[in-house]
């Protein structure tokens, strides 16, 4: 991030220099990222610019634009950020895929269905390279919300151009609220649990060319929370990912049975750290972030860590972690509150920085900190039809106000996402 910040001072001094001498210059606008939020009840998203020297979002023209779903649940964004994927939600089963044009807007391209119209989608993510998205749901075929039964994940393959697809469908869990996927990681010896099947020898992924240095071997691991598993306790269940076709292997003997990690009393959401180590995830009940290392040696399990829990406000309802892996921020939903943690790389423990209480608006649910400067943290707030802006200290994590600190959105907003703006440069001649 350091370097995209330097490369930009330098982009407007050359600029400058170009100005005095008269001489035709590329000049950048001062848009960084876009940030849209999507509403839980007119199902339209606000968009908006981030102006990269003050964090103040401008709403972008035409916004807000229509989607063709019912309730949207979650919006997250393709990692090349021209794409994004909002989800319906339970009058919805369904999604839409939006293009991320060159000025922000958006552009409808589909609205694929999931397999079940009883199914009830509940959270999304895609992997790191922009392969797949994966949409956990409850309610698999002949059960509805009439008869509840088990839920599972839609495995939708993502097109060069972000269009998606025939999905696959994979079985999981009772109630999955929430889905995470790791970065590659790679591993000398990789070794799969005797009880995983699947996976054909040598025990490990190969993804070719991808990993070169360590003769091709790597692993992507997903961690579904399911809040109503087995003898209702909530847990965590961990899988393997099949590059070939994104399908999920088991990485626990008794997945789906009583299998899995312990997820607190009423988990919410997942998140995991840009170095692929560690497992994070909010207990709306006990208030609090409970912390996991991946263990690769052995295929993605998991390990609680020895300082977790970790204290948070009341009601955590959604978590991020910056693109440097540095600092984990929470939002809580009845003390409207964003809490910010520094993340010890070395262990995963999570502590406290200054003033890590920092206040938004009422009722925030998702957090994100956009990824072109990674200087701004901002909320959706549910119960305030607002979008809330801070701005973080790179050496500390602490959040301070940006100069205006709450803007508006649509009704409900339920979630939000951002991603880069891309180098659209503007070519004008100089007097």
């Amino acid at each position: 991030m350091k370097l995209k910040t330097i490369l930009r001072t330098a982009k407007v001094a050359a600029v400058s220099l170009a100005i005095g001498f008269g001489t035709t210059a590329c000049i950048r606008d001062y848009t960084s990222d876009y940030v849209y939020a999507v509403s839980n009840s007119s199902g339209q998203i606000s968009a908006y610019g981030v102006d990269y020297q003050t964090g103040v979002l401008t709403q972008i023209s035409d916004s807000p634009f229509a989607t063709n779903l019912t309730n949207p649940s979650t919006i997250v964004a393709a990692p090349d950020g021209k794409t994004v994927y909002v989800i319906g939600g339970s009058q919805d089963a369904s999604l839409e895929v939006m293009a991320v044009g060159s000025d922000g807007k958006l552009y409808g391209e589909a609205t694929p269905v999931l397999p079940n119209n009883d199914t009830v989608p509940t959270a999304a993510a895609v992997d790191s390279t922009g392969t797949y998205l994966y949409v956990t749901f409850s309610y698999q075929s002949g059960y509805s919300s009439a008869s509840p039964g088990p839920g599972g994940v839609v495995i939708f393959p993502i097109n060069s151009n972000g269009t998606l697809g025939t999905p696959s469908q994979v079985n999981v869990g009772n109630q999955p609220v929430a889905i995470a996927v790791s970065v590659p990681t790679c591993t000398s010896t990789p070794a799969i649990p005797s009880s995983v099947s699947g996976l054909t020898s040598p025990n490990c992924i190969i993804l070719g060319s991808n990993s070169p240095a360590n003769n091709g071997y790597t692993n992507v691991f997903v961690y579904v929370v399911d809040q109503e598993q087995a003898a209702a306790k909530p847990t965590i269940l961990g899988f393997v990912q099949n590059p070939s076709n994104g399908n999920l292997v088991p990485i626990t003997a008794n997945v789906n049975s009583l299998g899995g990690y312990s997820a607190g009393v009423l988990p919410s959401s997942i998140a995991i750290d840009p170095t692929g180590k560690y497992v994070y995830i909010t207990d709306e009940m006990q208030n609090e972030v409970i912390g996991y290392q991946i263990q690769n040696s052995t295929n993605g399990e998991l390990l609680g860590l020895v300082t977790s829990p970790f204290p948070a406000g009341q009601y955590p309802d959604g978590i991020t972690i910056d693109p440097r892996g540095k600092y984990v921020y929470v939002t809580n939903y009845d003390s409207n509150t964003v809490s910010s943690y520094s993340l010890n790389l070395g262990t995963g423990a999570l502590g406290a920085t200054a003033g890590s209480n920092f206040t938004v608006q009422t009722g925030p649910t998702c957090v994100t900190v956009e990824p072109a400067v990674a200087l701004y943290m901002y909320t959706s707030n549910y119960l305030d039809a607002s979008i809330s802006g801070g701005q973080l200290n790179p050496d500390t994590g602490a959040l301070s106000a940006v100069p205006t600190s709450f803007f508006p959105s649509q009704t409900e907003p339920i979630c939000l996402t951002s991603v880069p703006n891309g180098p659209h440069a503007v070519q004008e001649t100089q007097p």
